[in-house]
């Protein structure tokens, strides 16, 4: 079976950034960790949860470590190498949500839009819009400073700023940007 995935980026607009996303049912959530950071552009520096709450939330899914804290969660975090999404996702459970960087709390909307009984091999991203922010830029606050001072005259300010984002002299940088392709190329290398 295959499921269909929009995952949107909460509190970003002007442009949303979101992709869509066909995955294997029989994934695991640990493969769809490396689905998500691969279809964003993420780096996979930072712990990540799926869990139906962004606060207080029933349930979590990550990869555990004896060295976690206790955040006073309401439900133990199960192993996300070892639940596959088929025993989750259903007509009935349609929405997750994924936090990549409990510091700059990326919070990921899923919501499954169709299932099909057509099978795939491997993931493979539909479509999206929006570049992803950039890694430790501050969550959404910072993500928003950074689009505003680049789209602003030329400063001090903004010198440093593609200077951190490793631009190149001429280059743009593009909220806007997004390839398929490109996506695409990227998520068949890390599988």
């Amino acid at each position: 079976m295959i499921y269909q995935f929009k995952i949107q980026i909460k509190g970003i607009t002007k442009p949303p950034v979101w992709r869509k996303v066909e995955v294997p049912s029989n994934y695991t959530f640990l493969q769809f960790h490396e689905v998500i950071q691969a279809v964003f552009g993420w780096d996979d520096y930072h712990l990540f949860e799926f869990t139906d709450k962004a606060y207080q939330g029933t349930i979590h899914i990550s990869m555990p470590d004896e060295g976690d804290f206790d955040f006073g969660f309401n439900a133990e975090s199960q192993d996300a190498s070892e639940i596959e999404l088929s025993q989750f996702f259903s007509d009935k459970q349609t929405k997750l949500l994924y936090i990549y960087d409990f510091g700059d709390y990326w919070i990921h909307e899923i919501t499954l839009e169709s299932i099909s009984d057509k099978s795939i091999e491997v993931p493979k991203c539909l479509s999206g819009k929006g570049a992803c922010p950039p890694e430790d830029c501050g969550g959404t606050p910072g993500y928003e400073m950074i689009k505003k001072a680049l789209a602003g005259p030329a400063s001090e300010e903004t010198e440093e700023l593609r200077e951190w984002l490793g631009l190149e002299e001429d280059e743009k940088w593009d909220a806007d940007s997004f390839d398929l392709e490109e996506t695409n190329d990227y998520l068949m290398g890390i599988l």
